[in-house]
């Protein structure tokens, strides 16, 4: 029974270790860094919205904001367009890189860290689409939810590129820069909207085109069912397969512990498709 222990302690202490799970963003952050798709999918959206332009620009009645519709004085306003910044204009898939290889999560220190290098690279695409819609006279405004504390690291890494940033306003809406500015969006891209026709938003995340409301994932695919006529004329979408409000919405937008988010997520998977 001993000589049984011993060659039983002895095999454990030989065979390999199991290896440690994968990290949950390895999977979608490599297909970001090497799929040859996710480029072109990029550029694609910026492609169609050039192809928009001349008649955003020619039609004095064109918006991509719903509230706009009726708006007074809409047809004199000087065009506008929104844009969302990571994942958007900006590719932050290297902070996810890092977080990997040293099997670290997301903290607002590392991410501040990251944000004040001002490297992150332009998504592909949206640089020479939006020095084209400013040489033609319209104003882009950048409306992210990064903190206010990192609009200066933000507006150096846009200028690094040559983003168009205007010098007489405030371009870059962040975070918390007024009370009123939350997470959702809505209320900066109404400032916006008070002095500007709208005639496009582009971004990776539901709440960049519509109010965020906490939903359920059916709430979401019927409320961008009734917008699709928005998608791919005014409103442009960037694939963002690493992280969105999307994950929170399989949650049922909730804190939830490690185990318990991995049985959520395993039981919004559908097999009949």
């Amino acid at each position: 029974m001993r000589q049984g222990m011993l060659l039983l302690l002895a095999l454990v202490l030989v065979l390999p270790g199991q290896p440690n799970p994968p990290h949950p963003k390895l999977q979608s952050t490599l297909w970001v860094q090497t799929s040859a798709l996710w480029p072109s999918l990029c550029r694609q959206a910026y492609r169609s919205a050039e192809m928009q332009l001349d008649e955003a620009l020619a039609d004095n009645s064109w918006s991509a904001m719903m509230e706009q519709a009726s708006m007074r004085g809409l047809r004199t306003m000087p065009p506008a367009l929104i844009v969302d910044v990571d994942e958007t204009v900006l590719d932050n898939s290297p902070f996810q890189a890092r977080l990997i290889k040293t099997g670290g999560s997301f903290t607002a220190a590392a991410w501040a860290e990251w944000a004040d290098e001002a490297n992150a690279l332009p998504i592909p695409g949206a640089l020479p689409f939006l020095q084209k819609a400013a040489m033609r006279g319209v104003r882009v405004f950048y409306v992210t939810n990064r903190p206010h504390e990192l609009e200066d690291s933000t507006r150096r890494n846009l200028a690094r590129w040559g983003f168009p940033l205007a010098s007489d306003e405030d371009c870059i809406l962040t975070l918390g820069e007024t009370p009123e500015w939350g997470s959702d969006k809505t209320t900066r891209r109404r400032h916006v909207a008070a002095n500007y026709r709208v005639i496009f938003l582009f971004g990776d995340d539901l709440g960049d085109f519509i109010p965020q409301p906490r939903r359920s994932v059916a709430d979401r695919r019927h409320m961008v069912d009734e917008m699709q006529g928005f998608f791919g004329t005014r409103w442009f979408a960037l694939p963002n397969p690493v992280y969105g409000s999307w994950e929170r919405a399989l949650v049922g937008n909730r804190r939830v512990n490690a185990e318990e988010r991995e049985k959520l997520r395993l039981r919004a998977l559908d097999e009949r498709r």
